[in-house]
């Protein structure tokens, strides 16, 4: 279970020193624009991640003049903190040096919905992964380590194949295939939880959301061809062996688990066919459900939310908000167009920001 208790943000965008007591259910952040909401949220994403979810530029993040930024965070009995320059990044966890991010992760397991971030129903494969695979760490935080190989594994077939070098190629072949199949069971077992908590009637209320008898669906696709057993190491392998002419003229591999996608459906219609708004209101209902997951697993994640009330009506947000209610889950949101009605429906702790100063109400 996590809960911020304090937040601390130091040359942050343009946060210059800020310091808030959020409370443990829904806090909302209103302000006009660009006086630093989303900002607010990048900052919890960056402490829960130690990256944005809006860039990699280091400059677009330190405050003007300021050569290093710092985050720190009271999250149940634990503090975390996050101080990061141009030339050095220290993670420290009860004043002591963080591992890795991952750390990070499973004290602070935050779900985003934002559109700076992207849909996952019809965004990229990319962005499908990264959401289908934080779920996947939560669930089994020990994948990590599987992952990281994974990918230094792959690295290292793409050196010898761009360099047409065969000698070793059958070794690291057998490893990649080890990795993925422990990926793509993990992948495939969390996606399997996640339907059925979709098919729950704890996401009865979210049912709202959609207006249609149709039903959200999803299949998973592993990465690899068809012919393919992506859960069996020698069809992985046997595969990798019979395509080496082919792969080694091509000079990577283009088949993988770092290929895999989430293939959406509602109704008869594949997702490419959706509207923006069904895009947006699926995918907060498949964010959702994860946070639904977490919870049944004994696991709380924090909700970041920005920018909820665009391209969704005021039911739909009344919704979405209720839900959250009802999950209990500490909640971080941005203005929803001042509309006083839900403000006293969730009854939130109210937040103002004006030119990246914050001033509970």
């Amino acid at each position: 279970m996590a809960n911020i208790n304090q937040l601390f943000i130091h040359q942050f965008r343009n946060f210059t020193s800020q310091s808030i007591t959020p409370c443990k259910g829904i806090n909302l952040f209103i302000s006009n624009n660009a006086q630093g909401k989303t900002n607010l949220i990048e900052a919890i994403y960056y402490l829960g991640h130690n990256r944005s979810f809006k860039t990699k530029n280091l400059k677009e993040i330190i405050n003007f003049n300021c050569d290093i930024f710092q985050l720190s965070a009271k999250v149940d009995e634990d503090k975390i903190k996050l101080e990061k320059s141009k030339k050095k990044t220290s993670v420290s966890i009860n004043q002591k040096k963080a591992i890795n991010a991952s750390q990070l992760s499973q004290l602070l397991p935050i779900q985003i919905i934002t559109p700076d971030k992207g849909f996952i129903v019809n965004g990229t494969p990319k962005n499908k992964r990264s959401y289908l695979d934080w779920g996947v760490f939560h669930v089994k935080p020990e994948t990590v380590k599987t992952f990281k190989s994974y990918n230094k594994i792959l690295k290292n077939i793409n050196t010898l194949l761009s360099k047409n070098k065969t000698n070793e190629l059958d070794f690291w072949f057998l490893e990649l295939a080890k990795s993925a199949v422990i990926i793509n069971k993990n992948r495939l077992d969390y996606l399997q939880q996640l339907k059925e908590t979709l098919f729950s009637d704890q996401i009865k209320i979210l049912n709202k959301l959609i207006k249609s008898e149709q039903q959200l669906n999803y299949k998973f696709s592993s990465g690899w061809p068809k012919e393919v057993n992506e859960t069996n190491e020698q069809s992985i392998y046997q595969y990798l062996q019979k395509n080496t002419d082919f792969l080694l003229r091509v000079k990577h591999l283009n088949y993988g688990s770092h290929k895999a996608n989430i293939n959406f459906t509602f109704g008869d219609r594949s997702e490419c066919f959706f509207s923006r708004g069904e895009q947006k209101t699926l995918s907060i209902i498949f964010w959702l459900t994860q946070v639904v997951l977490l919870i049944n697993m004994g696991i709380k994640p924090i909700v970041l939310i920005d920018d909820l009330s665009s391209e969704l009506d005021d039911t739909k947000v009344n919704i979405i908000l209720q839900h959250l209610k009802i999950l209990k889950v500490q909640t971080f949101m941005t203005d929803i167009s001042h509309n006083l009605s839900t403000i006293e429906l969730i009854k939130p702790t109210i937040f103002q920001i004006n030119q990246g100063e914050i001033i509970r109400q």
